[in-house]
């Protein structure tokens, strides 16, 4: 009953940003590592950024000092902050997080949200 809700998609020019949101629901015990990745047509899935539970992050080094990713652990959402935006950001993306249900408690499953395009182009 877990699922991964993206929204904040969207087109955007060259240089401009986009913020977007990721929120966990359901039968939620915990929320561990939460992350996004992102798929260009034709291209495999990458890891953009990643944020555990406790805060640490880590990011692809494409999107350093770009792009930020955060957590409300309250509302067990995740956000991406993606300034300065380029046209080969544009891809579709996807929240992930390991989160533990109320059914299994202390075992953590892997679940991915359907993604959200970005699109960035003038």
């Amino acid at each position: 009953q877990v699922q991964l809700v993206e929204s904040g998609g969207g087109l955007v020019q060259p240089g401009g940003s986009l913020r977007l949101s990721c929120a966990a629901s359901g039968s939620i015990f915990s929320v561990n590592t939460m992350a996004w990745y992102r798929q260009a047509p034709g291209q495999q899935r990458e890891l953009v950024a990643s944020i555990t539970s406790v805060g640490r992050t880590n990011y692809v080094d494409s999107v350093k000092g770009r792009f930020t990713i955060s957590r409300d652990n309250a509302k067990n959402t995740v956000y991406l902050q993606m300034n300065s935006l380029k046209p080969e950001d544009t891809a579709v993306y996807y929240c992930n997080a390991y989160i533990a249900d109320k059914g299994t408690m202390y075992r953590a499953v892997e679940y991915w949200g359907k993604g959200t395009l970005v699109t960035v182009s003038s």
